[in-house]
This record gives C-alpha cells, sequence and structure tokens, in this order.
C-alpha cells in the first residue's frame, strides 16, 4: 500500500444478506489493527446499518451534509476499535439517488480526508442502483462479496457486467462469503470466472479472499461487536485477517496525484 496515496475501495454485492457490511466493518477493524487509518464510509445512502452494527448512535450523518450542511467533522463518528465512520441515514427515500451537485458536495468534503486515512473502504449498497454504480466507479478497487448460492452468483454477475458494459470497469476482487470450505469457495468462484470469461472480454476477476460460515460471526452481530475482536481466533476472524493482509498489498493507481477528490470528480465530468 503507497504511503503518499489513500486506498480508495469499495465492499460491494449484486445482492443483499451476503454480510458485506459486516465483512467491511471487520475489515476496517483489522487494517487498524495493522496500524493503518482507517474510515469506513456507509455508502448504503437509504438503508445504512454500519453505525446499527457497531452499536453507535451519530448524532450526525450525511444526510446532514446534504440538507443542513453540516462539515465533515461534525459527521465523522469515531469507534472504540480505532477507525471512524461516516455514517448514513436509514429510511430516507431522498437519500436513494444523489443529485451531480450532491456527488459533488460530497467528493469536496471527503478530499478534507486526503491527509489523514491510509484506507477509505466505502460500503455500497447491494444491487445495481445508480448510488451503487456511481461509488463503484469513484473507487481504486472493487471487493465483490457472494456466498455460495445460485442467486448471489447471479447477482455478482448482474453487478460486474453492469459496471463493465456500461462504465468500462474491468477489475474485480472477489470474497466468498460462509463459504461451507475453501475447495467449495474456489469451485463457486470458478463459476462466476467462467461467466464473466465466456460473455464478457476483457474481465480481470481475482478469488481475494474466503470466509468461512462461522455461528460466531451471526453471535457478533446481536451483541453489535465486530466477530475479529470478540472471537479474534475464530475462522471467520483469522480469514478477514488474512483478507486484510492481501488488501494491504493493493497499489492506488499510478496517476493519482494523492487527492482524493480528482479520483472521484473525473467520474462526474467523464
Amino acid at each position: 500500500m503507497s504511503d503518499s496515496f489513500p486506498l480508495v475501495f469499495s465492499v460491494t454485492s449484486g445482492k443483499g444478506g451476503v454480510g458485506k457490511t459486516n465483512l467491511a466493518v471487520n475489515l476496517a477493524c483489522c487494517l487498524t489493527r495493522m496500524g493503518k487509518r482507517v474510515t469506513l464510509l456507509d455508502a448504503d445512502l437509504g438503508l445504512a446499518n454500519v453505525d446499527v452494527l457497531l452499536g453507535l448512535t451519530p448524532k450526525k450523518n450525511l444526510f446532514h451534509l446534504f440538507h443542513e450542511g453540516a462539515a465533515l467533522d461534525e459527521i465523522l463518528c469515531p469507534t472504540p476499535y480505532g477507525f471512524s465512520i461516516l455514517p448514513a441515514s436509514s429510511g430516507i427515500s431522498e437519500m436513494l439517488n444523489l443529485s451531480t451537485g450532491q456527488k459533488l458536495e460530497l467528493l469536496e468534503a471527503v478530499d478534507e480526508l486526503e491527509d489523514k486515512v491510509d484506507c477509505l473502504i466505502v460500503d455500497t449498497g447491494a444491487g445495481i442502483n445508480d448510488n451503487v454504480l456511481y461509488f463503484n466507479m469513484a473507487v481504486q478497487r472493487r471487493l465483490v462479496v457472494l456466498t455460495p448460492e445460485p442467486t448471489s452468483l447471479t447477482d455478482a454477475y448482474a453487478l460486474i457486467k453492469v459496471l463493465k458494459l456500461s462504465h468500462g470497469v474491468e477489475r474485480f476482487d472477489v470474497c466468498m462469503n460462509m463459504a461451507t470450505d475453501n475447495r467449495g469457495a474456489r469451485e463457486f468462484f470458478s463459476r462466476l470466472h467462467q461467466a464473466c470469461d465466456h460473455f464478457l472480454s476483457g474481465i480481470s476477476l481475482d478469488l481475494t479472499g474466503s470466509v468461512p460460515r462461522d455461528p460466531g460471526v451471526r453471535d457478533a452481530v446481536v451483541r453489535q461487536k465486530p466477530f475479529c475482536i470478540e472471537e479474534p481466533e475464530s475462522p471467520a476472524a483469522l480469514a478477514v485477517a488474512e483478507l486484510a493482509q492481501a488488501i494491504t498489498a493493493w497499489q492506488p493507481p499510478e496517476n493519482l496525484d494523492g487527492n482524493i477528490k480528482f479520483f472521484w470528480k473525473k467520474l462526474l465530468f467523464h
């Protein structure tokens, strides 16, 4: 990971219920423990729940940035685990589709983080709506989360297809969550890889991590604590730590000048 530029990556999925947000939260914990300065942006703007998973009740969120002129420092919420979150709102329909002006407003605000973070993790919504596509275009790397079931595979392929055909995105990293075993995870990833290879030329797809099904994960969610903190030696926690280690090898694109805003801004005027 570069010392000069923040690494900006999404944790995304084609289907809800695959554990995407929980994975993002635990990745933030692991990267923080590795000495990285981490901020987690809850970009599931209409159905936000990063704060819920962490047992936090932020006083302000991104709704206040867009509609009440709140400053980033007023919204940025520290967690007990060493990283900060930029919380969004839940159940507010105005947040479901950002205008170009609001996208500009957000990237100008996030630009303030440039010298304060090593990693900006963007937890997107699920599916292929405008916000999901926007944030996936705005980041440098995309971690697509899926589970070993046919609907998850189909929806992950749909997300990759739209980003490739409509927006020219060609590189994706994949995490198989709730896997029964490593062999099964690789076989399921192979099915996704074959579909992309057959129907979408030029796609680069890497299986970056596999997180096993682990009963401790659900228990930690009920307690509103990250499972990698609650049970650091559990199979899921060890797998996420390994995934975080792999992510530290990712490099921001060389054509960045160290400023997040230019990376985000280019897609508004492309």
